[in-house]
């Protein structure tokens, strides 16, 4: 379900430049040390209060972009006092459009969840469970238009497992194979030059612009794990990693030109 202010009126944009953001937020947890994977493993359970204070600043953070895809939510649980972590950074950083999807759900405890904060409204959203041996992974489908021109969106975050992640991009090398204009984005979990993203490469015309954009672990980011790839009617004019240890993972950020025949609508 899309969730939004209600609207009587559509309004139509020429397509334009997409500022894109990417980020595992790891349910609002500040990492600054392996160490505290354990120290700090109580967050991912119980609620503090400290969690929400981050999340504004992320919030605050997430206000400069257009269409921003989160991974490591909570779909609203114990351990996030019963708040959408999604719908709460929407309404923080005024987005007018969100949605989430819950992959894996821990009694009251946890709701491990997708998120999307779109300033233009989706047409649809489209929720896939992605193949593994482990449940509980998931992709978010965002379409901006409709027809050959809409431009999908996908948030996934994929398996710690290199099996199951070949799975999971076999799977979704299917889906990006079912229209022009894609944009891909989330925690893969895999590094540029892996087995993993090269089967992804191989079996579509996505590619990934930049290469060694190291987000992971924030504190000493060694590892480019989190991605944002294009297919080729999807012209990239920028693309960075920000210098923004919220998480234990840095967010990745790009611009985009859309093809001219992509129509956006704000409402």
């Amino acid at each position: 379900m899309l969730n939004s202010a209600s609207v009587t009126k559509i309004q139509s944009v020429p397509a334009k430049t997409l500022r894109l953001l990417s980020y595992n937020i790891q349910i609002g947890i500040t990492t600054s040390h392996y160490r505290q994977y354990l120290t700090h493993s109580w967050k991912h359970v119980l609620h503090h209060p400290q969690r929400f204070t981050n999340l504004d600043r992320i919030a605050q953070m997430m206000s400069g972009f257009d269409l921003v895809g989160v991974q490591e939510a909570d779909a609203g649980s114990l351990r996030s006092n019963f708040i959408n972590i999604t719908e709460y950074l929407a309404a923080r950083a005024e987005f007018p459009y969100w949605d989430d999807q819950t992959n894996r759900r821990i009694g009251r405890i946890a709701r491990h969840s997708l998120g999307v904060l779109s300033r233009y409204k989706p047409s649809g959203i489209t929720e896939h469970r992605l193949p593994g041996r482990v449940p509980g992974r998931g992709a978010m489908a965002v379409r901006f238009g409709d027809g050959e021109e809409a431009l999908v969106v996908l948030i996934v975050h994929l398996a710690l497992s290199r099996r199951g992640r070949l799975s999971q991009l076999d799977y979704l090398s299917d889906l990006v194979n079912d229209y022009r204009h894609v944009v891909l984005m989330g925690d893969m979990n895999c590094c540029s030059d892996s087995q993993e993203m090269n089967l992804l490469l191989n079996k579509t015309l996505m590619s990934e612009p930049l290469h060694g954009l190291n987000t992971f672990p924030s504190w000493r980011p060694k590892r480019n794990i989190d991605h944002i790839l294009v297919t080729p009617t999807v012209e990239v004019e920028h693309a960075q990693v920000l210098d923004c240890s919220f998480s234990d993972h840095l967010p990745i950020t790009m611009n985009v030109v859309l093809p001219e025949s992509v129509r956006l609508h704000t409402q």
